[in-house]
């Protein structure tokens, strides 16, 4: 299962000047098994603060995030996380950096390369088994990033702008395979962007936030069936009402 439930959640960080920052303020979101959530909102909204508190990297300064009637205390084996830049080890292969968490976790080698190759096969990189991160484009690289995440068998990944670094043809690509992957998978999925189309593109549903402090503003129900044309009415209508509302938070800031 991978329910999470996120309540009345806030956090703060120290100023030199001994004041406090507030980044996330009486946050509350209920993200069901298996969806697919996307987060928009504005630069230094507490996306990323919020997603690093959901996998156990940051403590909230008050409330709690419960992952399947489980309060998260910190880093868990059932949350996975994708990254913006790949983090990929350098001086190890495209199965040696997707096997590193199996490895961590103490799994045999016979057993940790396989589950690794079968998600080097998920992602459609098994030629690549033996070569090394600068071998790779950079979508190649985001593809191993994905891989070794989910070999640790998550039931919740959280994804970190994980496409933005990427030109808009490698990016589109990715989405469709991100999805694909899902499809199989079935995990829940809670993935940050800046781009209102790829959100609507992928989502289940998108969680807008408001500039600092971040507090829900708005979430859209996003119904258009799978795969989604990009040139579609609907598509363009639920577009344009997103970036409107994105648009409305940023002219009062």
């Amino acid at each position: 299962m991978g329910d999470l439930e996120i309540r009345d959640l806030n956090q703060s960080f120290a100023r030199d000047d001994g004041s406090r920052l507030v980044v996330l303020e009486h946050l509350s979101l209920a993200v069901q098994d298996k969806e697919f959530v996307c987060i928009l909102g504005s630069s230094g909204c507490g996306k990323t603060t919020l997603l690093r508190m959901i996998a156990g990297l940051d403590t909230a300064a008050s409330g709690s995030i419960i992952l399947d009637g489980e309060e998260m205390k910190g880093p868990s084996p059932k949350v996975g996380m994708v990254f913006q830049e790949y983090s990929l080890f350098p001086w190890r292969t495209v199965i040696d950096n997707i096997a590193f968490g199996l490895e961590m976790k103490g799994v045999a080698k016979e057993e940790r390369y396989r589950v690794a190759g079968q998600y080097l096969d998920l992602v459609n990189l098994s030629p690549f088994r033996d070569s090394y991160p600068s071998e790779l484009s950079g979508g190649m690289r985001q593809r191993v990033a994905v891989a070794r995440a989910l070999a640790l068998d998550p039931v919740l990944l959280l994804m970190d702008e994980p496409f933005g670094a990427l030109d808009a043809q490698t990016r589109n690509m990715l989405q469709q395979e991100l999805l694909e992957i899902w499809e199989k998978t079935k995990k829940t999925v809670i993935f940050i962007t800046h781009s209102v189309d790829e959100a609507v593109f992928l989502a289940d549903r998108i969680i807008v936030m408001t500039p600092r402090p971040g507090r829900i503003s708005r979430i859209f129900e996003i119904d258009l069936p799978r795969p989604r044309e990009r040139t579609n009415v609907e598509f363009a209508r639920l577009r344009r009402d997103v970036l409107d509302l994105i648009n409305q938070h940023t002219a009062i800031q």
